[in-house]
């Protein structure tokens, strides 16, 4: 069951990205990021009573909470520098990188969740970090045509490193929590470090100038993420992190599918072959799993 759950983290995760890029395109990337986190606060309390774990907070230990608190923490940080790439790179070339939080989830499952590394294992870490070199690499046609700016670059490799650290310690923070308890105290976290950033920058202001169809796009794309965080968590209390995270990484199929045809992104033949590395390493894993 837990793979289901992490194949529909995936699929709302791709869906995120491009509501996100659409979303943002006229509004600043972290008072988007604070923004959407209301959503998903809204989205993942409702769960809790839906299921009624709201009952079991008084019974959360110390460590649960601390830990909790840690990946909201850094799932804030990984946020903040996913959404200000994404407004400042292309979608094909951000999410390759982020995704890339793979390799360093499952090294850092097997070194401290005592997870078992297989020889399929590190041939399915080789491939997907391939994969991910691949198609972050620019053709000589791009490399000629322009001298774009590398920032997204730095925020997409923080957005992958803080991803990683959240999966682990999400992983520690929910041995003994309801999925749906979890996510929602995690979203707590993220939504003070949101707002905190906003009002540090003077940004809360640019509220009153957010157009309709902004709007409408982060509302969505909050959605799409409690939907993606609910499925995540859920899989990842039951399943192996260094499974469980390559398989939520596959939403970049489903988010280069939508740029291609939403945004009109080009795709490289090697970003493609690239993008087929990807796939092959995360399903190696997951046959394993």
């Amino acid at each position: 069951m837990w793979i289901a759950f992490a194949f529909g983290a995936a699929l709302f995760a791709g869906i995120t990205s491009i509501l996100a890029k659409v979303g943002i395109r006229n509004v600043d990337s972290n008072l988007a990021t604070a923004l959407r986190t209301w959503v998903v606060l809204f989205f993942s309390w409702l769960m809790v009573f839906v299921v009624g774990s709201q009952g079991t907070i008084a019974n959360l230990s110390g460590k649960s909470l601390l830990f909790l608190v840690l990946s909201g923490l850094t799932t804030g940080a990984s946020w903040i520098c996913y959404f200000r790439a994404l407004q400042l790179g292309d979608v094909n070339k951000v999410v390759p990188v982020d995704k890339s939080s793979n390799v360093l989830t499952m090294m850092l499952a097997f070194i401290f969740l005592g997870e078992r590394l297989t020889w399929v294992n590190a041939i399915g870490m080789v491939v997907i970090a391939v994969g991910t070199y691949m198609m972050i690499q620019k053709s000589k046609s791009e490399k000629a045509a322009s001298a774009v700016s590398k920032s997204w670059l730095v925020y997409a490799c923080l957005s992958a490193l803080f991803a990683a650290l959240t999966s682990i310690l999400g992983k520690i923070g929910i041995e003994d929590v309801e999925s749906n308890l979890g996510t929602a105290i995690r979203t707590v976290v993220v939504l003070i470090m949101a707002w905190m950033i906003v009002f540090i920058q003077k940004k809360q202001g640019e509220v009153k100038g957010i157009d309709r169809k902004s709007w409408l796009f982060i509302i969505l794309s909050g959605l799409a993420t409690g939907l993606s965080w609910l499925c995540f968590y859920r899989a990842l209390q039951d399943g192996p992190a260094s499974v469980v995270v390559p398989i939520d990484k596959l939403s970049i199929l489903i988010t280069v599918l939508f740029a291609l045809a939403f945004l009109k992104e080009k795709l490289s033949l090697k970003s493609t072959a690239g993008l087929v590395l990807l796939t092959a390493g995360t399903l190696l894993l997951l046959l394993k799993g």
